[in-house]
């Protein structure tokens, strides 16, 4: 009915938007990941990508050719995709967008997927940054997480990316895993700094129920991961990058002076993105909306949007978003949502946050509306404040969620 439409609001500012490709295809999937990803369905590869352009084309079309200021493939695996699929979504986005001359282009990849031919295609066609998934360099941990490469094949993923030409990759590392040791983990560290990477993001390991590796812990084939020793990982990594010169600049995140991940800022700083492919999450707008999982789905979604003759607009409401086929679900971010959001994602980042310039982002008094919260919190020693600078205490590091669910309502 049309009292229950939520007011319309506008979609992209003139500043632009951030571009996440969803690529779903695996050659395997992790014992450990539940995320929506594929194994065995590389028949859906080919029309995946006609569906994937056409997506790409309807939104450039709708939203009027937005400026995009950061393009991010992940996955799933984007490196598995035969040669010449990044290049074909990278040239459909210059069509159907207004591609920055300056975008940040991240491609995540599996190092059993580099070799120097393809790192130089990659270059080749404007991606500037890549993300690998080394997680360890411990062969026996990898088997247990059930990657596709050991630790001698990762090093040589990540020095060739470099001969290639790439001069900023971020590596991913897990810690906090089953039977991982404390040497383990500081000898792998140690190990990577040797090679000098740009960017370096570490991730605790979550036992996702419904996950192979969450059932072989509950049977006793694993270990249960020890926190306390994954919290001494933690602190062990902050002290280790930082004598190396990497910057914390995020909770799970460092970098070298200058090369913060410009597209996991704008998640952070709740600026708007939009996600396409299978179950892609977008944020434009007051809405937050996301596609259907299934690839086979997306698919048939994808070709009843483009049937459907969609006309642009610049204006975004729920009623607009139900006529959008590939959106599966959709949320109003009403005033309270935003403020929660803005206070619990600005505060991931260690320069913390701007009070001053955030209540004028939401058009709410920040300060004001979480008084109390922030008083206690201060006086826990969990939150720090210099005039409208807000930020974590490094106490908090560890401990963050526990913060952030004081300014959920």
């Amino acid at each position: 009915m049309q009292s229950d439409l939520k007011p319309a609001t506008s979609v992209v500012p003139g500043s632009g938007l951030s571009l996440y490709v969803h690529v779903p295809f695996c050659k395997t999937k992790c014992p450990y990941c539940d995320f929506n990803t594929y194994q065995g369905i590389e028949h859906l590869i080919g029309p995946y990508l006609d569906a994937l352009t056409t997506e790409l084309q309807l939104w450039g079309h709708v939203l009027q050719r937005p400026l995009v200021n950061t393009v991010f493939f992940g996955g799933g695996t984007p490196s598995y995709l035969p040669a010449g699929s990044i290049d074909r979504m990278l040239e459909t986005i210059r069509g159907a967008f207004t591609l920055n001359p300056d975008a940040e282009i991240t491609v995540e990849a599996n190092p059993g997927d580099l070799d120097l031919e393809a790192c130089r295609r990659l270059i080749a066609h404007g991606v500037n940054r890549l993300s690998i998934g080394v997680q360890s360099l411990d062969d026996g941990l990898l088997v247990l997480l059930g990657r596709r490469h050991n630790a001698e094949q990762a090093i040589w993923a990540f020095q060739t990316a470099q001969e290639a030409g790439f001069s900023n990759v971020n590596l991913d590392l897990m810690y906090g895993l089953p039977g991982q040791t404390l040497t383990q983990w500081e000898t792998t560290l140690q190990r990577l700094l040797g090679s000098c990477p740009s960017h370096i993001s570490l991730y605790c390991l979550t036992l996702e129920e419904g996950t192979p590796l969450h059932r072989w812990v509950q049977q006793g084939k694993y270990p249960e991961p020890d926190p306390d020793l994954a919290a001494d990982m933690y602190q062990g990594a902050r002290r280790l990058l930082g004598d190396a010169g990497y910057r914390h600049y995020e909770i799970s995140n460092w970098a070298l002076p200058g090369l913060d991940c410009r597209h996991n800022m704008v998640y952070w700083l709740n600026l708007p993105y939009l996600g396409v492919g299978p179950g892609a999450h977008s944020r434009l707008g007051s809405f937050r909306f996301w596609g259907v999982d299934s690839p086979v789905a997306y698919i048939a979604a994808v070709k009843r949007w483009n049937e459907s003759g969609p006309e642009p607009f610049d204006r975004l409401d729920d009623q607009l978003l139900q006529a959008v086929f590939p959106v599966a679900n959709q949320e109003f971010i009403d005033p309270d949502t935003a403020c929660a959001e803005t206070m619990f994602l600005q505060l991931r980042l260690l320069d913390g946050m701007n009070l001053q310039q955030a209540s004028a982002s939401v058009g709410t008094d920040l300060a004001e509306k979480y008084r109390e919260e922030i008083k206690d919190l201060i006086e826990l020693g969990l939150l720090q404040q210099h005039g409208y600078n807000l930020r974590l205490a490094s106490s908090a590091y560890l401990i963050a969620n526990q913060v952030f669910t004081r300014f959920v309502q």
